[in-house]
């Protein structure tokens, strides 16, 4: 969330912000209540010093039927105020988790993802000399996937994916792991996009699929819950993307300056419930209610953040080049890049299955809104604590980036052509 200091001083920027994001916010009342809050947290704490002055003084023997009487009335004053106090707090709480973040002075006003900007596009929609097929036929013909059984044994927008189509799963997250850990590779990925950042490795992850209440909200991802899986019985929900768990997992902790970038990469099954999507989105394993994903996580000093996004963003784009799929970066407009962001890059591969692109990456730049309720903060070299900056962005989509694997390197007869940097992983087979 944002400080109310900052709400206080930049009140007409924060509502004008609210507004071109699409968020529904009244900052006035929010510093109206913060008001309120302020002047009876004063009037508490004058009571408890008066009631623990009264009760020090009744230490020294028995007290004065006036000390006792006055001793009960601060008690019932105070106990007045204090439930007053709760409930303007969390009227106040309440509405300033409503107010998004600061979009950065780059993003471009939209109000949905209809006005997003193609900020480029890399290679051309790959030609065939047949009519392409989709991922969907491709798979259930070679025996890969079995959509039909899975809905019997758990419903639908589930899947068995078999065969050869689980070696490649594979051979993508060791491509991504040998990738992001090898320092070599990420100094030249921050040199060819000249980004001052420290190339540092990324520490494998495999993280729990499921996190607390508080801290989903606190990273403020529990929203839409109508889009999450609750556990009945317990305070737990089943993640829907592992920079959910990853950007929590140094909640209320004090890191050094010279551990940062902290840089995670995740491997997570996810679960969504993927509420009203229809079509062609049902084919195959485009949206699933469970789907595995590789997710990069980051913690930074609040001046390298940007950087690091940006860093992020180059990784992404080395990864679908190395693969060499055709596809195109978006810059999200305001209302697109979601409450919690600063700023928001989509990547759309080519899909010729479908004739389109489509969404296969997202990088999500946060600055301090997730670290000032998580109490993430970095110790600088100087003794300053500050809040830490965190980034998450897509490395892979394992479903997605197959999809777009089977399309795009397929044959009449169905057969596919291995990206070269995966083959290895294969047994050095070039077809599957």
């Amino acid at each position: 969330m944002l400080d109310i200091r900052f709400i206080r001083d930049n009140a007409e920027a924060v509502q004008e912000n609210a507004r071109r994001k699409g968020y529904d916010v009244d900052i006035k009342t929010l510093v109206e209540l913060d008001d309120t809050r302020r002047v009876l947290l004063g009037q508490v704490e004058e009571l408890r010093e008066k009631r623990n002055t009264i009760a020090t003084s009744m230490k020294g023997g028995r007290p004065s039927d006036e000390l006792i009487a006055e001793g009960k009335a601060l008690k019932e004053q105070l106990g007045g105020l204090e439930a007053h106090l709760k409930e303007v707090e969390q009227s106040y709480m309440e509405l300033l988790k409503k107010v998004p973040n600061m979009a950065a002075a780059d993003v471009p006003y939209g109000l949905s993802e209809d006005e997003n900007v193609v900020a480029k596009v890399v290679g051309q929609p790959t030609q065939f000399d047949f009519t392409p097929r989709n991922h969907a036929e491709i798979a259930t013909e070679r025996l890969w996937l079995d959509k039909e059984r899975a809905a019997k044994v758990a419903g639908s927008r589930f899947a068995y994916i078999k065969g050869d189509l689980v070696k490649l799963q594979f051979a993508i997250i060791q491509f991504v792991l040998d990738t992001l850990t090898d320092e070599g590779i990420l100094t030249k990925i921050a040199q060819d996009a000249h980004l001052p950042v420290v190339p540092r490795a990324f520490t494998p992850v495999l993280p729990p699929l499921m996190i607390r209440t508080d801290l989903y909200d606190a990273m403020d991802r529990l929203e839409p819950r109508d889009d999450r899986y609750k556990l009945e019985d317990d305070d737990l929900w089943l993640q829907g993307s592992a920079e959910h768990v990853l950007g929590s997992m140094h909640a209320d902790e004090i890191l050094e300056e010279a551990q940062l970038p902290l840089r995670y990469v995740g491997y997570a099954t996810s679960f969504r419930r993927e509420a009203g999507t229809y079509g062609k989105d049902m084919e195959g394993i485009l949206r699933m209610h469970q789907f595995d994903k590789l997710e990069m996580e980051s913690f930074t000093i609040g001046e390298d953040g940007l950087n690091e996004h940006l860093f992020f963003v180059a990784i992404q784009e080395y990864l679908l080049t190395t693969l060499g799929l055709p596809y195109r970066v978006i810059q999200k407009v305001t209302g697109d890049i979601g409450k919690p962001d600063a700023r928001g890059i989509d990547m759309e591969t080519w899909l010729p299955g479908q004739d389109q692109y489509r969404e296969t990456h997202t990088a999500d730049y946060m600055t301090d809104y997730q670290s000032r309720r998580l109490k993430t903060r970095v110790r600088r070299v100087n003794g300053d604590v500050e809040l830490v900056h965190t980034n998450d962005a897509t490395a892979f989509a394992l479903g997605r980036i197959m999809i777009a694997i089977i399309e795009n390197g397929q044959d009449q007869q169905g057969k596919i052509t291995v990206p070269e940097v995966l083959q290895a992983y294969l047994g050095n087979r070039s077809v599957l």
